[in-house]
């Protein structure tokens, strides 16, 4: 299972890119998590294969998050050159105010920061990697 907040994704490089998205196993309905969550453990892996540290922020749709809270406190742990958010928060009109709720804390709490979106989970270096220095 995810941890709303993982800052232990890549001890090899200094972390420089924050993944927002949300938790496979905290969003409701009858579905099978894990071949989502493979696919965002298997999309992270290019960061260290890149050298980039990325660190993430992975939110429940199951109502046990203060999002404000975990998405704020993640955004203010460190500088970060990119944040990047997930699919599942820009695809769904149902989380369309989650997804304002994001995008307004990125503003607030890291507005150096490029914001990149990525289509799948397989794409998230690459979006992030459009941004990066």
């Amino acid at each position: 299972m995810f941890d709303a907040y993982r800052p232990e994704m890549d001890s090899s490089a200094s972390p420089r890119v924050l993944v927002i998205g949300l938790d496979p196993y905290r969003v409701p309905g009858p579905w099978d998590p894990e071949p989502l969550a493979r696919a965002i453990e298997a999309g992270l892996t290019k960061f260290a294969e890149h050298g980039v540290g990325v660190e993430t922020c992975l939110i429940g749709l199951d109502g046990s998050d203060d999002v404000e809270a975990v998405v704020g406190s993640a955004l203010r742990a460190r500088p970060w050159e990119c944040v990047t958010v997930g699919g599942g928060l820009r695809h769904s009109d149902d989380q369309v105010e989650l997804l304002e709720q994001v995008i307004n804390l990125v503003r607030r709490h890291a507005p150096d920061a490029a914001i990149a979106f990525n289509s799948t989970p397989a794409n998230t270096y690459e979006a992030a990697a459009r941004w990066l220095g």
